[in-house]
């Protein structure tokens, strides 16, 4: 049972929320119900979602990319809401269950990833279990691979979704 109770869908004012509701069915990340438990403070919940969507469907870096480092930053937190969602647009793309087990385990030794993934990978790992890593020569290497808008995408990316599963995960819901 979740800490804080979802809103009801009817009743959250659909001028605010319609699109919103569209768009988290057809991604599911993030789904209904994080707008439905967001919906309490509706300003937040308008604001969260739409730099949660923003963050993970839009952007230069590869979406599914974005995925797999999303549900790696979920078994970080242990957060199993987050961790449970899956992004449609991902599935689409083609990315498996398969390659989303390899990109949360031993990546580094992963031949089917290539050296830009595996940087990227190891820059969301590694914020947060050795961010002392993650400095000046750390980042000219990732310069290799991503120009700097891509790595602050990424950064924004880990850091706002690492964060809001860290939240989730307090108030015990599960999708």
């Amino acid at each position: 049972m979740t800490i804080i109770e979802p809103v009801p869908l009817d009743q959250l004012d659909e001028e605010k929320f319609q699109t919103r509701l569209k768009l988290a069915q057809e991604l599911m990340v993030p789904d209904t119900l994080f707008i439905q438990i967001m919906a309490h403070a509706p300003g937040y919940a308008e604001a969260l979602f739409d730099a949660m969507y923003q963050s993970h469907a839009i952007g230069n870096v590869d979406h599914a990319l974005k995925e797999i480092i999303r549900v790696q930053l979920s078994r970080i937190a242990k957060d199993s809401y987050f961790g449970s969602l899956r992004s449609k647009k991902a599935v689409d793309l083609g990315l498996t269950e398969s390659r989303i087990e390899s990109g949360c385990g031993d990546f580094e030794a992963d031949e089917k990833f290539s050296d830009a993934e595996k940087w990227a990978l190891k820059f969301s790992k590694l914020m947060y279990t050795e961010p002392k890593k993650v400095n000046a020569e750390f980042y000219n290497v990732g310069k290799n691979f991503y120009s700097e808008p891509e790595i602050m995408e990424l950064g924004t990316f880990i850091a706002f979704h690492y964060g809001m599963q860290m939240f989730m995960r307090t108030l015990k819901i599960v999708a």
